[in-house]
Formats: structure tokens, C-alpha cells, sequence
């Protein structure tokens, strides 16, 4: 399987507009990272179902926002579109293999998905740990991406069942100390600044941005996708 890595020249252009996106996050990084929607905390009690994306890995779009990604230089390898039955699909989807902080478990990711967790990473959870924990993050955990699977106490697919969603559960930094939404997110002032920070600049990115707060189902992880007709965060 072919490794898209982030200079080719169909991207040169995509690559010049991307080199500013580095250098805005960098200087505007308070509490929630650059870019977004700024209604994104507007609560969306009863979330309609999503289909599932509507683009595959030969649609302009796909091509638009690999591009993306390229300028961004990421390294990632695209993945077919696949249905697994059940209304399970892996459609316009890639494999992240270096976002530029390690991260465990990343399987298929809608490629949307994907440029926004980059961008969470790098400019929303990697300056904060930095700002407020005083050290650099050198890992991010995640539970996974694909998994075909309904939501917890419904009939309904959840974005998983789509790649179109992943969950994260930790970090850790350089100076040895492991943060866990299970064990710290109602931990010491200083560690619940920071969770509670990167939530906000994952809401600023992502469609749907579940933690805690939201059910005891999330007491683990911070569920992000990209389904949804509107934004969700809690």
C-alpha cells in the first residue's frame, strides 16, 4: 500500500496556503486552537442520523482534501472503499502514519477526520501541554477509529461503523507523567485546565465533540466525529 508523503508538486500551492496555517496556531494558541466554529459549544439535544460520507477515494473531494493533507505534511496511506455488511463502510478513508505526535491505534479515518485530528494535535493538544503542564506531549492514546458498531442504547450505527469518528483516552508527556481522561479528568486544577482546554479546541474542529460531561458511556475517552447535520460539544 503506497505512503503519501507531504511534498509532491500537484500540492506546491496547497503547501505555500498550508505553511500559514503552523505559523497563525502557533502565535493565537490560548485555550482552544485555530480555526473552527465559534457556536461550537451550541448544545444539539436531538442529533439526526448521519449517512454515511457520500465521497470515495477517487472523488474530487477525497483528491481535495488528501491535498490537504499533503500540504500539511502529513504521511498517510489512502485505503479502498469497502462495505462490510450491516451498513458498515470504509468509504474515503486513509491510514494516518505520522501526524507529527505519536498517537496508538489509528486504523481508517474519513480523510475529513483526519486533517481535523491532525490539526488537533498539532496546534490544539501539543501547545497546551506545553503552555500548561510545562512540558511537550510525546504521545497521544486513542482507543480506535473503525469498529462496526451501533451506539450504546440504540438501533442506530455509530460514526465508527463509517471510520468517521475515533476516541481518545490519553497523553503523555516528556517529563514521564501519563494523563488519562478515566483517571485525571476530574484531577488537580492544572490537569483539568488543560483536558477541559483541548475539549474546547477539539469543538472548534469536530462535528461532534462527546466527553464525560456528556454520559458515564464517555467516562473513559473523548469522542470525536465528523457526523451530524450541526455541532455538538459536551
Amino acid at each position: 500500500m503506497p505512503v503519501m508523503r507531504g511534498w509532491t508538486l500537484w500540492t506546491y500551492f496547497s503547501t505555500v496556503r498550508g505553511a500559514g496555517i503552523a505559523a497563525t496556531c502557533a502565535t493565537a494558541l490560548l485555550l482552544s486552537g485555530c480555526g473552527g466554529d465559534s457556536t461550537s459549544s451550541r448544545k444539539r439535544p436531538h442529533r439526526p442520523a448521519a449517512p454515511p460520507p457520500t465521497y470515495g477515494a477517487y472523488s474530487p473531494e477525497y483528491r481535495q482534501c488528501t491535498t490537504k493533507l499533503a500540504s500539511l505534511k502529513v504521511q498517510y496511506s489512502p485505503l479502498p472503499d469497502r462495505s462490510y455488511g450491516g451498513g458498515c463502510t470504509v468509504h474515503g478513508a486513509v491510514k494516518l502514519l505520522d501526524v507529527g505526535v505519536p498517537t496508538t491505534n489509528l486504523g481508517a479515518m474519513t480523510c475529513p477526520l483526519a486533517e481535523k485530528f491532525t490539526g488537533w494535535a498539532r496546534y490544539g493538544v501539543a501547545p497546551a501541554a506545553r503552555l500548561i503542564l510545562g512540558s511537550e506531549l510525546v504521545k497521544i492514546e486513542t482507543m480506535g477509529t473503525y469498529s462496526c458498531r451501533t451506539i450504546a442504547g440504540s438501533g442506530r450505527l455509530s460514526e465508527h461503523a463509517h471510520s468517521n469518528a475515533v476516541d481518545v483516552s490519553g497523553f503523555v508527556l516528556a517529563d514521564g507523567r501519563r494523563i488519562t481522561i478515566q483517571g485525571d479528568w476530574n484531577g488537580d486544577r492544572q490537569v483539568r485546565q488543560f483536558l477541559r482546554t483541548i475539549r474546547e479546541s477539539a469543538c472548534k474542529r469536530f462535528r461532534t465533540v462527546l466527553s464525560p460531561d456528556y454520559n458515564a458511556a464517555h467516562y473513559n475517552h473523548l469522542h470525536f466525529d465528523m457526523g451530524g447535520k450541526g455541532i455538538y460539544c459536551r
